[in-house]
């Protein structure tokens, strides 16, 4: 059975792969759901959450941090399922209800995500029918929690705080995992370091954004990628963490951000030479023309 882990009061973590979704609120009462996982997963979701709060017990809603397909895709049907709305930062919008694709992510910045990000969609998704805008600081159906606007991975992009006790969930403004390394995302060894650095298309507002958290203080934080940390040196480590960020050395968006509005894209930089498709290209024809040689050889040959 899938189940969720308490990561502090009245908040719980589910891994789903290699993004994680968490649960706000208690058994018996009213709960929100913060993400929802990759798309194909609303049943392991849905089984987690009638372990936790009851069968039959629907969400008061789903909040979004932002709509990367690992975030928002099972949003629609876990919706439609509990019959509930979803909620994003108006900048969001376009990529939610069909208006624009995101700025695609830049693989030339170099890593173990950066490589993946080929092969990962940054399309639009809609969400018309169930998705509704944040309204300032206010988290429907969590009292007690504050949203802050977060850019930089993507326009819109918002963590959630709760004052009382200083709990962060922070999205993809940064990462409880090395996501950059091959090694740190196989086996998800606790650190803080920067989340989907190709799909950032914004690094200043991104080290702006890391910096607000950092003087947050918080005593845990939850990510979207990576095991959630609560250790009595998170403070001092953010902090070192956030004086230290930097953006990668060479990328698509490291010295021109892409420019955005509430209707989607503006304008995007250039897109650097990517030479991994060409290599790989390159290999195929190299293969076929030897396989071509060796069967004409062996037609030779008879």
């Amino acid at each position: 059975m899938t189940t969720i882990t308490r990561i502090a009061p009245e908040v719980g973590w589910l891994p789903v792969s290699f993004v994680n979704v968490y649960f706000l609120g208690r058994s018996g009462g009213a709960w929100v759901l913060v993400d929802a996982g990759l798309p194909g997963r609303a049943n392991q979701i849905i089984e987690a959450a009638e372990a936790r709060f009851g069968a039959g017990v629907p969400p008061e809603a789903i909040v979004l941090t932002h709509g990367h397909f690992e975030h928002a895709g099972s949003a629609l049907p876990l919706a439609e399922y509990w019959d509930v709305p979803v909620y994003a930062h108006r900048l969001e919008m376009p990529y939610l209800t069909g208006r624009s694709g995101y700025p695609p992510p830049d693989p030339t910045v170099g890593g173990a995500m950066a490589f993946l990000s080929r092969f990962m969609p940054f399309g639009a998704r809609n969400l018309t029918a169930r998705i509704r805008e944040l309204q300032p600081s206010e988290v429907p159906g969590a009292p007690g929690w504050e949203w802050l606007a977060t850019p930089g991975h993507s326009p819109g992009h918002i963590s959630l705080f709760r004052p009382s006790d200083r709990v962060l969930l922070a999205g993809d403004a940064f990462a409880t995992m090395n996501m950059d390394s091959w090694s740190g995302l196989l086996t998800g060894r606790r650190t803080l370091a920067r989340a989907g650095a190709p799909f950032n298309t914004d690094w200043e507002a991104t080290r702006l954004s890391v910096k607000e958290l950092a003087n947050l203080r918080p005593n845990v934080v939850g990510c979207g990628h990576g095991i959630p940390r609560c250790d009595a040196e998170l403070t001092a480590r953010l902090e070192r963490f956030a004086e230290q960020f930097r953006a990668p050395r060479h990328g698509r968006y490291v010295r021109r951000s892409a420019r955005t509005d509430e209707h989607g894209i503006i304008s995007l930089p250039p897109a650097p030479f990517d030479p991994v498709p060409f290599a790989t290209a390159a290999a195929l024809i190299l293969a076929g023309i030897a396989l071509g040689a060796g069967y004409l050889d062996e037609q030779r040959r008879k």
